[in-house]
């Protein structure tokens, strides 16, 4: 991993003006952590979708715990939802615990599910 620049932000920016974001966003909350019913885009465990010129689709995520007993196949769920739109060329999800997730990260519509609100 990249050493983080003084002042750079821990979660990089998403392509939200690219015209596959909203599709991409949408294929991430077909995707559901087993242990909680809301969807991993509105539990804030997508950090970043960046989508290059050439439509390569690079997701970087995490999980609500470093132990999560589906670490190591829901990257696979991601790039197999996100892979399925058209126009997308190639999909990199990458896994990262920096920053850790934190329940402020969820959604109101995630927080409202799980009566947090």
């Amino acid at each position: 991993m990249a050493d983080l620049q003084e002042g750079a932000p821990l979660i990089a920016p998403s392509s939200t003006d690219h015209p596959l974001y909203d599709s991409v966003a949408e294929a991430c909350k077909t995707v559901y952590d087993p242990e909680i019913p809301v969807n991993i885009f509105d539990l804030g465990l997508i950090y970043t979708i960046a989508i290059s010129p050439e439509n390569d689709v690079r997701v970087v995520m995490t999980l609500t715990a470093p132990g999560c007993p589906v670490a190591g196949e829901m990257p696979g769920w991601v790039a197999d939802a996100v892979e399925a739109i058209p126009g997308v060329r190639q999909v990199d999800v990458e896994m990262t615990f920096q920053p850790q997730w934190g329940m402020d990260m969820m959604s109101d519509e995630a927080r409202l599910e799980l009566g947090f609100m």
